[in-house]
């Protein structure tokens, strides 16, 4: 397993990015301003997993997107990018991380450390161009979890 650093050219990964935010001019808003990675694994050597990340403000950072393959979910990869940020990032005492109100995506946030923090109400409909299904769940309002190292 392989983590690496995408400078250049990340829109090679937008079938991943798609995964996690289904807009790509939602993605487009963060993707340059923020720093994205990549993990390898496997055989062939290619990317299981992405995560980009941006720096908010002194010592807080928030994880913009983070997106496993379909048929790699469920093996510690969405974990492991987690895990490598907070090593990555030795000066991050808080990261948040914006998502929809499903119970598997909750569940699993909450699993690697996050607490719920605020909402934003109506951020999926009152920002997106049709409506976003997560679960078989309309996602309207955008729920931030923190993490505090």
């Amino acid at each position: 397993m392989n983590i690496k650093k995408v400078t250049r050219d990340k829109k090679k990964y937008i079938g991943l990015l798609l995964l996690a935010d289904e807009q790509e001019s939602m993605i487009d808003r963060y993707l340059e301003r923020g720093e994205m990675f990549v993990l390898e694994d496997g055989a062939d050597g290619g990317a299981k997993a992405e995560c980009v990340v941006t720096r908010e403000s002194e010592c807080v950072y928030e994880l913009k997107n983070i997106a496993v393959l379909p048929g790699c979910q469920r093996r510690g990869y969405g974990k492991r990018l987690i895990d490598f940020l907070f090593a990555h990032y030795p000066g991050c005492a808080t990261m948040y991380v914006g998502t929809g109100d499903a119970p598997s995506t909750l569940s699993f946030y909450k699993s690697c450390g996050f607490a719920e923090s605020h909402r934003v109400k109506n951020f999926f409909t009152d920002h997106y161009d049709h409506p976003i299904y997560e679960d078989g769940i309309q996602l309207v309002d955008m729920v931030y979890l923190k993490r505090k190292r």
